[in-house]
């Protein structure tokens, strides 16, 4: 390889950003590492997985007893107070017999009057002005056709989900960081390409202008060279600015706040090492795809769901028990000690209910379930078709770059001696500056056009990597 042709490749496959005293240098590796912990995509789906770990545990809670405590206190308006009395009721009975004559009454009548006086007192206790109960209830549920264990499963493909997706957007961030970093290489490097196109304008330029004073030079020829300078000053100033946003661009990928004097410092691949063709084999591609292992565990997620629906035909057992203390009183500071068998109702029950008509709830929630099922199904099978596609496509652009590099090689050293040649006849007088300018920009072109084919080899290699999965 020629020496002007090895000593561009170099430059090519490096940063070469200028040493500032002080700032902060990343690597490629730095770069990478660092977004993965501060990217907002990654902090994101790590939160997602957090929440599925806790829907997880959830899950789990509802196969446990539910146990809920409940405090009421109720004031009624409109009531007078209540005077219970043992035989106020048993004694207006028997006064009254007498009167009529009856005499006294019976044991029998005794027991009677006594339980009707009981009854009349009980009655009258519901109208107390204050009436508070604590109650403590558990509740079991025995059988919901599946919904817990099936809810349970449901949470855990949702987790697996998540963490593909964290999986998936970390691969992603590192792709958009390297990608990032790859085109700040070719802005960093054509800054030094165009430096280095001053420099020679810049010599053509003292010569001009010696020849101008020594009258071998026309004023037009002094003012050619001018404008082709500050057309190059142009060139210089914009892509320093491109250079300065692809920067802060590759900044902001990586979570962190923009920078005046950050580095970056790293290389390139030499397509000339032969990396290893990525394994383009479906069937391989399938198992690393990541975004159709999510959708996978989508479709299991979904099939699972189908049953939960299916299951509001059938019925639910719930064993549910508690402890409840009442205490009615006309004042609110009249309070009972807990009786534990007077004042204290104890209880257990078993309830079955089962949906006998919802207006078609339960039909039209299967129907639906199952759309979302085969909506997935066809997205995944979409989703393989294009992983083909795109694995072929990526694989002819990387294919198109390994020619564009060959053709760009040739161009530069075609580009070279060119323009060494018309330099030398140009000193002679046997050329025009026209031609030895329009060589000099060839030669520029040449060299940009040999970078930007090593970026996009790089970034073609990058894409095919992501295609198959191996990123």
């Amino acid at each position: 390889m020629p020496r002007h042709l090895a000593a561009l490749s170099a430059m090519a496959l490096s940063l070469v950003a200028p040493q500032w005293a002080g700032a902060t240098t990343y690597t490629r590796d730095e770069a990478v590492r660092i977004a993965l912990e501060k990217s907002s995509d990654v902090k994101t789906a790590e939160e997602e997985v957090i929440s599925a770990n806790s829907q997880v545990d959830a899950g789990y809670g509802n196969a446990l007893p539910s146990i809920d405590l409940d405090a009421t206190v109720t004031r009624i308006f409109g009531l007078d107070d209540v005077n219970p009395s043992d035989s106020s009721m048993a004694m207006e009975l028997i006064s009254l017999g007498q009167e009529k004559g009856f005499g006294d009454p019976s044991p029998w009548d005794a027991m009677a009057l006594g339980a009707i006086n009981g009854v009349v007192n009980g009655m009258k206790s519901q109208a107390y002005r204050w009436q508070s109960s604590v109650g403590l209830t558990a509740t079991q549920i025995l059988y919901a056709q599946g919904k817990v264990g099936t809810g349970i499963e449901i949470a855990k493909a949702y987790k697996h989900v998540k963490e593909v997706n964290l999986e998936n957007t970390k691969a992603n961030v590192r792709y958009n960081v390297e990608n990032a970093f790859d085109q700040l290489i070719f802005l960093d490097s054509s800054i030094v390409i165009l430096h280095q196109s001053k420099d020679m304008l810049q010599e053509n330029l003292n010569f001009v202008e010696q020849g101008l004073k020594s009258g071998m030079m026309t004023e037009l020829d002094l003012i050619r060279i001018q404008l082709k300078m500050d057309q190059l000053n142009s060139q210089i100033n914009s892509t320093e600015k491109k250079r300065v946003l692809a920067r802060n661009a590759l900044l902001n990928t990586m979570g962190l706040e923009w920078e005046s004097e950050v580095m970056f410092q790293g290389d390139l691949r030499d397509p000339l090492q032969g990396y290893t063709y990525p394994d383009t084999s479906m069937a391989n591609v399938k198992k690393r795809r990541k975004e159709l292992v999510m959708l996978e565990a989508s479709e299991e997620m979904l099939q699972k769901n189908v049953s939960i629906e299916e299951g509001g035909y059938k019925p639910t057992i719930v064993l549910v028990g508690g402890l409840k203390y009442s205490n009615n009183k006309n004042h609110f500071y009249q309070w009972d000690a807990p009786d534990w068998d007077d004042n204290i109702n104890k209880y257990v029950a078993l309830n079955l209910k089962l949906n006998l008509f919802n207006g078609m709830k339960t039909k039209e929630a299967v129907v639906q379930a199952k759309s979302n099922l085969r909506s997935t199904q066809i997205q995944k099978e979409t989703a393989e078709r294009g992983f083909r596609v795109q694995i072929e496509s990526c694989a002819n652009t990387l294919e198109d770059a390994n020619s564009q590099i060959e053709i760009a090689k040739r161009q530069i050293d075609l580009a070279q001696k060119n323009y060494d040649l018309t330099n030398d006849s140009y000193k002679l007088g046997r050329e025009t500056q026209l031609n030895l300018l329009n060589a000099e920009n060839d030669l520029r072109t040449a060299k940009l056009g040999y970078m930007q084919a090593i970026v996009n080899w790089n970034q073609a290699y990058n894409a095919l990597l992501q295609a198959t999965g191996e990123y």
